[in-house]
């Protein structure tokens, strides 16, 4: 008789507890002799799973980077925080304090060389400050021609794109474009709005729901040059945060308060069946379409938030088998 070692090339393990999921458990097998059951890994598709909480709950922050190297910098924490975090997969670290403190500002790039820009100050208003980080201190970059709050921004930090924006209760369809060390006009958006999502590169930019007011749904393709306005977003809202690229992006979070999650495959939204554990505000946002990364954000009623979610897509969980 044929073997399950003889098929798949491995035994079946007996433990006393189950192995966390994870890619390289695929397809095995093991028995839970605590428990007195067979067990496996199975792909539950989409999920959102909780990560290591920032030390500094708040709001409005600035996110950049990858999964399991992201950058949170700045946001509101009760006044103005110039605190920069770093994450590894599993928790966050300090890192370098930003020159200007402010919050609901655009944060690109990676966590070596992120790029932060416009924001607001509080007791002061709309800044035009842009900083670049290092992966270890930030030095100032060159001014937004707009000062501005509450806009989307993509990129890399020598080819950023920052669009939208300002104080409420209007926005407004100016787009910049920078090139390392200046920022030059690029092409309006053709809704003006704030505080809305944003993806992708410098010369295809994605930008997403924002407020007018009130929210709104539309999102529009940045080709390096001008912007298209497309299938819009499915669940209106602003304050939100967005991952990935013109092609493949996911939007999360946003206001009115919601834990919907979105993704745009270049052409339509879908909305997942994989919602945030922590609906919120004002979060910020880094990764891929595939491996995204959410943190901090503002919840009403509970105040500023240090939880980190990742999102996987597929992900992997334990499954009891059975003869049905």
């Amino acid at each position: 008789m044929t073997t399950f070692k003889e098929i798949r090339g491995k035994l079946i393990r007996t433990l006393d507890t189950d192995p966390t999921p994870a890619t390289n458990y695929i397809g095995e097998i093991w028995y839970n002799k605590t428990i007195g059951v067979l067990k496996g890994v199975v792909n539950i598709g989409a999920a959102w799973a909780s990560g290591g909480n920032l030390a500094t709950a708040r709001s409005g922050l600035g996110g950049a980077g990858t999964q399991t190297a992201g950058l949170a910098f700045g946001g509101n924490a009760g006044g103005n925080s110039n605190a920069t975090e770093e994450y590894n997969g599993t928790s966050w670290g300090p890192g370098g304090n930003l020159g200007t403190a402010r919050y609901t500002f655009a944060g690109t790039g990676t966590q070596t060389a992120g790029l932060g820009f416009g924001g607001y100050i509080l007791g002061t208003g709309p800044t035009n400050a842009t900083e670049e980080y290092n992966g270890s201190s930030w030095t100032g970059g060159g001014n937004l021609a707009t000062s501005r709050t509450g806009l989307g921004g993509c990129g890399t930090q020598t080819t950023g794109l920052a669009f939208g924006g300002n104080p409420p209760p209007t926005g407004i369809n100016v787009t910049e474009e920078y090139d390392g060390s200046s920022w030059t006009a690029g092409g309006n958006l053709n809704t003006a709005r704030r505080l809305l999502g944003s993806a992708g590169t410098q010369t295809a930019g994605l930008a997403f729901g924002g407020a007018l007011p009130p929210a709104s749904n539309a999102t529009e393709e940045y080709n390096g040059t001008s912007w298209t306005s497309v299938n819009p977003i499915n669940t209106a809202r602003s304050q939100l945060a967005g991952a990935g690229i013109q092609t493949s992006a996911l939007g999360f979070g946003g206001a009115p308060t919601t834990a919907a999650t979105e993704l745009y495959d270049g052409t339509s939204w879908t909305t997942s069946p994989a919602t945030l554990g922590t609906a919120r505000e004002q979060i910020a946002g880094a990764g891929i379409q595939t491996a995204a990364l959410g943190f901090g954000g503002y919840i009403p009623g509970s105040g500023f938030s240090n939880a980190t979610e990742e999102y996987n897509d597929p992900s992997f969980g334990t499954k009891t088998l059975t003869t049905s």
